[in-house]
């Protein structure tokens, strides 16, 4: 089976932008000519943006969008009691744990805490 991934918010932002290193890049590029996966908080969080761009919401419109689950909340608050992790990258972890999913993020303070997460910096490749 192939690595399957859920994109961070920050990752998709630079994503947009042309921030991230070739490599980096390259994988999130495959990862959007398959079917992105995303969270709901990430949804959230890109289009509540007042100057969200056209590419973004295109990104957002051809994504899978997992919304909460009785198991993915109830992992949330398992991530938030025992890391002190703030409720949205809680969300994020939780979904990719419940999903047995890559988690791409440039956010590696919080989320290297949780030693059974598998997360990827993009930045890092």
């Amino acid at each position: 089976m192939a690595k399957r991934y859920l994109i961070d918010t920050n990752v998709i932002i630079d994503f947009s932008a042309n921030l991230i290193p070739k490599k980096g890049s390259s994988l999130l590029s495959i990862c959007f000519d398959e079917e992105p996966i995303i969270s709901v908080i990430t949804k959230i969080e890109l289009l509540g943006y007042p100057l969200v761009t056209t590419e973004v919401k295109d990104l957002v419109s051809t994504s899978l969008v997992v919304g909460l689950t009785d198991e993915i909340v109830n992992q949330t608050i398992q991530i938030r009691k025992q890391y002190k992790i703030k409720l949205p990258d809680s969300v994020i972890a939780a979904t990719a744990l419940t999903l047995d999913l890559i988690l791409l993020s440039r956010n590696t303070v919080d989320f290297s805490k949780i030693k059974a997460l598998n997360h990827l910096n993009p930045y890092k490749l």
